[in-house]
């Protein structure tokens, strides 16, 4: 299976914690518009890396990839 849907979901995964910690240092400013805005794109951040990682355990698990152990030498 190719790395680009995990990296995509890791991505996803550091885009939301970073919209977190902009949104927390908004709200120390005082700036809660912006906060709440902040905070909004970091759930949505979150909800799509969730999904996205079910998907890969979903496809994962309906292939799942043969341990070396098990593979015979030729």
């Amino acid at each position: 299976m190719s790395q680009r849907p995990h990296e995509r979901a890791a991505e996803l995964h550091n885009l939301a914690a970073h919209a977190h910690l902009a949104a927390a240092v908004a709200h120390g400013k005082e700036d809660h518009l912006t906060a709440h805005e902040l905070g909004k794109q970091a759930q949505e951040h979150s909800r799509k890396a969730h999904k996205l990682s079910e998907e890969l355990v979903n496809k994962t698990a309906q292939h799942p990839v043969a341990d070396a152990s098990d593979q015979k030498a030729s």
